[in-house]
């Protein structure tokens, strides 16, 4: 069983004992893990990112980062310090030219989350917007490339458009990260916009984030092994 580097597993369970065990059981199908704000904000939810790490594997720490630009840019620096693959920012000007200039000369790569994909149309109303998901999806690429940031976190549905646009701002590496990844028949949850793995690579992502239909599964090893055998066919 081979694992595919561009598949992240969410790691989205109540506790970090839950997680370490999680990832004992996937083995080396996995090497990259998103941590989201359940376990960063348990006492040593941090350290946690920190050991997988240490043990060989790529982590995103997924904070969604949204306040003044000095205070991003103060967090942003404390993560990257810290050691962090991929850092999560909302896709606002200000905060990402924060979370650009906190990180410095680090590795650790910033993403801007474009919108949540638990978001509707009809939800972008009530919240005040005048744009659908992807015109407002796709706004917010423009200003990311201009920004700097590394990459954003968008749904697959926006994935080729998003990619159109690093293409013609000369940015092939710009990082385009896909949650609400469901294989064929899989339960949606509370997710919106939707597209399988697949369908996901070949509209242009970089990397696909999975989280229930894998730590859902009781065999979460084969899980893995199935999705990264169907991403490993697009190239």
């Amino acid at each position: 069983m081979l694992a595919d580097p561009r598949l992240i597993v969410g790691l989205d369970l109540p506790s970090v004992e839950a997680a370490r065990e999680m990832v004992d059981r996937i083995g080396n199908v996995v090497t990259f893990y998103k941590i989201g704000l359940t376990l960063l904000a348990r006492p040593g939810g941090v350290a946690f990112a920190h050991e997988l790490r240490a043990r060989g594997k790529e982590v995103f720490q997924d904070w969604k980062l949204h306040d003044i630009g000095a205070q991003v840019e103060g967090a942003a620096r404390a993560v990257a310090e810290g050691g962090c693959d991929l850092l999560t920012v909302h896709a606002e000007p200000q905060v990402m030219t924060g979370a650009v200039k906190g990180r410095g000369s680090s590795d650790t790569k910033i993403l801007g989350v474009t919108v949540l994909t638990s978001l509707s149309d009809g939800d972008l109303v009530d919240l005040g917007y005048g744009f659908t998901a992807r015109d407002l999806v796709l706004k917010r690429v423009r200003q990311a490339l201009e920004c700097g940031v590394d990459g954003i976190v968008s749904s697959p549905l926006e994935a080729a458009a998003a990619r159109a646009l690093a293409d013609e701002a000369g940015r092939p590496d710009f990082l385009i990260v896909t949650p609400g990844v469901r294989p064929s028949g899989a339960d949606l949850g509370d997710q919106q916009r939707v597209a399988t793995p697949a369908a996901a690579l070949q509209a242009g992502a970089s990397h696909l984030v999975v989280a229930r239909p894998v730590i859902g599964d009781e065999k979460p090893q084969m899980a893995a092994a199935r999705i990264a055998a169907e991403m490993s066919a697009i190239h």
